[in-house]
């Protein structure tokens, strides 16, 4: 079996808060709590869960732009969490990332051509400015943008262009990973679809493999190939998106699929609906950390966290309802 091009094992990345007077413990946030998953080379792996629940801190802290606590990142068999900063810089060439809001990512006092030039020349590709000029206008074409655009400001181009113009700077030094932290959440849905269709096609084109993070189920759905569904910090499923949908096994997977509208208006769906708010990650419940809110709690779930399952091939979900030495409970 081919080695996978990411490996993470056991990732967390915790935050101390700010110690409180009177308190003689500090705080720490749990952002992401252990988790683990793979990504094959040319396969999109989405990742999708509430507001605050970890995924932006996970796809930072691969890239290492958020340091983790602790665990391991192995990318193309190289451990990511023990390089040094020259052989950090030398890797990101192969791993990048496609922000959120497509203004705040881009420098505003410099020319589109700037900013992709300066990815070029800080990763030495390009003998000279004219040949990085020609990339520049060549990574515009390839993005759906005019070379006429090149010395052009940020705020000169729409939402959907200036995303464009983020994923162009993403691609811009040939990398064989992309981080794509909700790439679409800030813009209309008109303009949704065509960036979702240009990471499709540039991912056909150019070979290119994808985490793709977001809070919308149907988003990740027109993208992945796996999904992994987060939770305070944790992955709780994780599955080939066809049986995901089919068939969600963990109680959190169920109540998302179960709000996704459909177009059918034949359609019967029980709409389930979660109980109470999602935890806070600097105190989170004992035992499994959904027990607050799911539907089908039993004493073990808030006093045993429970373990990852595999289920079928390529399937795990951390339910004790799956596990053989509480499953009885659940009957």
């Amino acid at each position: 079996m081919n080695q996978p091009l990411l490996s993470v094992k056991d990732l967390k990345t915790y935050f101390p808060t700010k110690k409180i007077f009177f308190n003689k413990e500090r705080q720490v946030i749990k952002a992401v709590d252990g988790i683990n998953f793979q990504v094959n080379k040319g396969e999109t792996l989405g990742i999708v869960g509430e507001s605050g629940c970890g995924k932006s801190t996970m796809g930072r802290s691969i890239l290492r732009l958020i340091e983790p606590t602790e665990g391991s990142i192995k990318f193309e068999g190289k451990e990511v969490t023990t390089l040094n900063q020259k052989d950090l810089r030398k890797l990101r060439s192969n791993m990048q990332i496609v922000f959120q809001d497509p203004f705040a990512s881009l420098n505003p006092k410099m020319t589109v051509g700037s900013i992709l030039g300066e990815a070029l020349a800080t990763h030495q590709l390009g003998q000279s400015s004219k040949e990085r000029k020609e990339k520049v206008k060549e990574l515009l074409g390839k993005v759906g943008l005019s070379p006429i655009h090149i010395e052009r400001y940020p705020h000169e181009f729409s939402g959907g262009q200036r995303q464009r113009i983020g994923i162009a700077r993403a691609i811009a030094v040939n990398p064989a990973l992309i981080i794509a932290d909700e790439p679409v959440s800030a813009l209309d849905v008109s303009v949704q679809a065509q960036i979702l269709n240009l990471f499709q096609d540039l991912k056909e084109t150019l070979g290119l493999t994808y985490i793709f993070i977001a809070h919308d189920l149907s988003v990740v759905k027109h993208v992945s190939d796996r999904i992994g569904v987060m939770y305070l910090g944790k992955i709780v499923e994780l599955s080939d998106k066809k049986q995901l949908f089919q068939n969600p096994l963990h109680p959190y997977t169920q109540a998302l699929i179960s709000a996704v509208p459909t177009l059918d208006p034949d359609a019967k769906k029980d709409r389930i609906i979660l109980s109470g708010d999602v935890p806070s990650p600097s105190s989170p419940p004992s035992g499994c950390a959904f027990h607050t809110r799911c539907m089908y709690r039993k004493n073990v779930c808030e006093n045993v966290k429970p373990r990852e399952i595999t289920v079928s091939p390529g399937r795990l979900v951390n339910c004790h309802m799956y596990d053989e030495d509480y499953f009885v409970e659940f009957l």
